[in-house]
């Protein structure tokens, strides 16, 4: 397969910022197979096994719910897949022909995954609209930044993406006046302006009110199909609004798979994590 080839940076900082650099990636496959296929992960830190032989599928357009007690090693493997965190054994793959172990942080995302962790992290002095303009996926070489100019496709995108993430009323109030949950809404806004293939997200519930989780359940079951998510929850009554499948890990290992139903009544899963 003929690589693409991304000349120079492309990047920008601060929140969902993609470049950092020369990048080279072949472009995403999944005519074959899963979009993410984890096989026998292992990472170790000062002797503790934070994943021992982890190994996870997710298909296309899936929505993985990831549940499992505090250590089970769901950050980690959300570090592994992001190539924040280099694994001490086995391999991950995005789709078919994308080695995410030979890639750095900015070439995986600009390869099409997206991470968007626990605390919203926005541009606050700027309005939800900026917002989403400065996270738009484009060339942010400074030449090209000065004789940018907003055109009518990246427009009705900005439109759209407001409309999904339920911002649609509020596009030029300034992003430090949201509530809690609109500054998530608008951090998953800003990923998907990046145009991503596949979504990580950390307890994107933690903190809302109820209504805020009703309305991000529904915002989640819209997003499966056209992208892929894979959420890392505790808030059980949310996973089961939104699951499809359910990997409960434990100890660094898949412990459970499965429909909500059958994972919350396997014996196993209830011992080390739900209760009785």
């Amino acid at each position: 397969m003929t690589p693409i080839v991304e000349d120079e940076d492309q990047g920008t900082s601060g929140p969902a910022a993609v470049g950092g650099g020369r990048v080279v990636t072949e472009a995403l496959d999944v005519t074959h197979g899963p979009i993410l296929y984890l096989d026998d992960i292992t990472v170790s830190f000062d002797g503790f096994k934070a994943l021992n032989n982890l190994t996870l599928t997710v298909e296309a357009g899936e929505l993985r719910c990831i549940i499992g007690p505090n250590g089970a090693g769901k950050t980690t493997m959300m570090d592994v897949i992001t190539g924040k965190t280099r694994p001490d054994s086995g391999t991950a793959f995005f789709g078919q022909t994308i080695d995410l172990l030979r890639m750095t942080e900015p070439q995986i995302a600009h390869a099409g995954i997206g991470r968007k962790f626990q605390k919203p992290t926005v541009f606050e002095q700027h309005t939800v609209f900026e917002n989403l303009e400065l996270a738009m996926k484009t060339d942010k070489r400074v030449r090209a930044s000065l004789r940018a100019r907003l055109d009518s496709a990246q427009g009705d995108l900005i439109a759209a993406t407001l409309e999904q993430i339920k911002l649609a009323d509020a596009p030029d109030r300034a992003a430090g006046l949201l509530s809690h949950g609109q500054k998530q809404w608008l951090e998953i806004g800003m990923l998907l302006m990046q145009e991503p293939r596949l979504l990580l997200l950390d307890e994107p519930v933690a903190g809302m009110t109820d209504a805020e989780t009703e309305r991000t359940a529904e915002l989640f079951n819209s997003l499966a199909g056209k992208h892929t998510l894979v959420v890392v929850e505790h808030d059980m009554d949310f996973v089961g609004a939104i699951a499809r499948t359910v990997t409960v890990l434990h100890e660094g290992s898949v412990l459970a798979e499965g429909a909500m139903d059958a994972v919350q009544n396997d014996e196993r899963v209830i011992e080390v994590y739900l209760g009785r």
